[in-house]
């Protein structure tokens, strides 16, 4: 990188041990009160009310087209799962404690597409397809919403693109959703994308693009194509406002969960979230959906991987997406597909600022042993981008940062009551010869 943009980073010496490749614990310094970082974002609790209502209206729609949707009469949510013995797994073979309750939240059992994307990636479709509807009065928003499954509906979105840059899991949710509704829907794949992911979607009806390329390069193609062709719409995963509130109604459901399992979230029982982040998008939203539910009480850490911490160089650099991984001499590749980005969301950045509590990163070889770890104690299957997560209750009372975190906090007597989640953010459609591939890969 050169001397001029060094001069202009902050944390100089971590960002050193990040060009390095290193694993590191970065706490963000700029953490506010969530009620005064929360004054300064234009997105309010109001704006997920609106899409939280928008996904019951289509419930309907999703149950009729979806059957596996059924048995929650149509909204995609996904287990919150306590795992005890991958938890006494964890301690024991890193030597650490992690102490309260562990929790899985598996997004990657979420229906229609298992993964994280199916929050944000099938909502942006839905509310395009009903902005397109309503604006050709095809439908009030007072009607049964099932009407959307009708030859007539497909025909009229039949004249319609939707167009999505993705490494794998977005695309899925936008391509399966789209090509239901009727869309011609075309997801530009990067250079990451698993081929069995590009395959699902070809079944499924979509137009895949492949490109030799990364992330970056599948975005500026496709948004560049959708934007020159009037009748096509393009989901921006850097950007969008509506991805991120897709993403952020998963906050609201799970206080329901929360209440089934006997679960308090205040000042003496803290609550930890750990999850994947690769552009930003989904964990932005998740964050943020809870940060509004829970405020001060709630700690949020994205884990992103040594070669592609995108989100990581951009916060604790100060610069957000003006610099990219790259300019630190990191390659973006990374086994983990969905977090394989070189520059983050600065919308995302920005709205995380003053609310997340930090990053870690961590080697490839890691996600694929936690990955067996969870298969061997509790018998879930992740994919191995989701795996990243466990690092965060791994990390949790082993690094020196970690703990002075909770000390700065003044958690030190609450951690017994302590609840800590990682969130799996995909993994349920992979096929069994790929699982088979991935419990065998060992990289270290």
């Amino acid at each position: 990188m050169n001397q001029e943009l060094w001069s202009k980073v902050k944390n100089a010496d971590l960002l050193k041990q990040i060009s390095e490749g290193k694993e590191v614990v970065w706490i963000n310094e700029n953490l506010e009160k969530t009620a005064d970082a929360l004054a300064k974002i234009d997105i309010t609790m109001a704006d997920i009310d609106d899409a939280e209502a928008r996904l019951a209206r289509f419930a309907p729609f999703i149950k009729k087209v979806f059957p596996e949707t059924e048995p929650t009469n149509g909204l995609i949510e996904s287990p919150l799962t306590e795992i005890p013995k991958m938890q006494k797994q964890l301690e024991q073979e890193y030597h650490t404690t992690i102490p309260g309750r562990l929790f899985l939240k598996q997004d990657s059992h979420l229906a229609i597409s298992g993964s994280v994307k199916a929050r944000g990636g099938i909502y942006e479709v839905l509310k395009h397809a009903e902005d397109l509807a309503l604006e050709h009065g095809m439908v009030k928003l007072t009607d049964d919403y099932s009407i959307f499954a009708s030859p007539a509906f497909k025909e009229f979105f039949g004249k319609f693109k939707i167009q999505v840059g993705s490494t794998g899991n977005l695309g899925m949710s936008i391509g399966i959703m789209s090509a239901a509704l009727g869309f011609h829907v075309i997801v530009h794949m990067s250079a990451d994308a698993k081929q069995w992911k590009k395959d699902l979607l070809r079944q499924r009806g979509a137009e895949v693009i492949e490109y030799d390329d990364d992330y970056s390069k599948a975005v500026e193609v496709g948004r560049k194509n959708s934007d020159a062709d009037p009748s096509s719409y393009f989901v921006d995963d850097e950007n969008s406002v509506n991805l991120f509130l897709g993403y952020a109604v998963a906050a609201k459901r799970i206080v329901k969960q929360f209440a089934e399992k006997g679960i308090t979230v205040d000042a003496d029982h803290p609550l930890f979230v750990y999850i994947p982040c690769g552009v930003g998008g989904a964990p932005g939203g998740v964050a943020f959906g809870f940060k509004q539910l829970f405020g001060d009480n709630v700690h949020i850490f994205f884990i992103e991987p040594t070669q592609a911490p995108c989100m990581l160089v951009g916060m604790a650099s100060g610069l957000q997406n003006e610099v990219s991984v790259q300019d630190f001499g990191l390659t973006g590749q990374t086994h983990a597909d969905g977090l394989a980005v070189g520059r983050a969301s600065g919308f995302v950045g920005g709205v995380m600022m003053n609310l997340l509590a930090g990053e870690l990163s961590l080697e490839d070889f890691r996600i694929y042993d936690f990955m067996r770890d969870i298969v061997n104690s509790e018998d879930i299957f992740l994919e191995p981008s989701a795996c990243a997560s466990f690092w965060g209750p791994v990390q949790l009372m082993k690094s020196e940062e970690m703990k002075q975190y909770i000390k700065k906090m003044g958690l030190d007597e609450k951690m017994a009551q302590s609840v800590h989640i990682p969130w799996a953010t995909g993994g349920s459609l992979v096929p069994q010869a790929i699982r088979e591939e991935y419990m065998n890969t060992h990289l270290k």
